[in-house]
């Protein structure tokens, strides 16, 4: 069912899985801000304020660590989806992807990418174009994009489930 912008009432939060760097969280903070994200997290390591955010994002949207996947799991929101974002051969194209109403992108690190355990918890698996790992905050960002894209900018376009 098609519902007009001024009844949807979703929200979305994007995260990052053992990051990498710190830079890269810094990056997707500062793209999860622009886009409209209503948290952000990393799972398995601290993160220390840093450079790359240069538009300090952290005043506008918070940030939330979690010890592990476990203990991010147990936290997740009422009725929000967890979505998976992977090189998988059981992910779905992010042009075919419709974002869920409420949901939770979560990224792997560059070097490792989401464990199988953590991709069957996942309620979507969603793939970037290309066969081989990007930077992690950039394809955060591109999938913040891509949700701000359909939400907002398509003309006619459906809200997310």
């Amino acid at each position: 069912m098609t519902r007009n912008k001024a009844q949807y009432e979703g929200y979305f939060g994007i995260g990052i899985m053992e990051p990498k760097t710190e830079e890269n969280v810094g990056t997707l903070w500062r793209s999860a801000s622009i886009l409209g994200a209503s948290f952000l997290f990393t799972i398995g390591r601290r993160y220390k304020k840093q450079a790359s955010d240069t538009g300090r994002s952290w005043k506008e949207i918070p940030l939330f660590h979690y010890t592990d996947f476990d203990d991010f799991y147990q936290h997740l929101p009422y009725s929000c989806q967890l979505v998976g974002v992977e090189l998988d051969a059981k992910a779905v194209l992010v042009e075919q992807f419709q974002h869920p109403e409420r949901c939770i992108y979560l990224l792997g690190s560059e070097d490792h990418g989401l464990s199988n355990a953590v991709r069957t918890r996942c309620h979507h698996l969603v793939q970037l174009p290309g066969t081989s790992s990007m930077n992690v905050a950039s394809a955060g960002s591109i999938m913040l994009y891509d949700r701000h894209l359909k939400t907002h900018l398509l003309p006619g376009a459906d809200q997310p489930s």
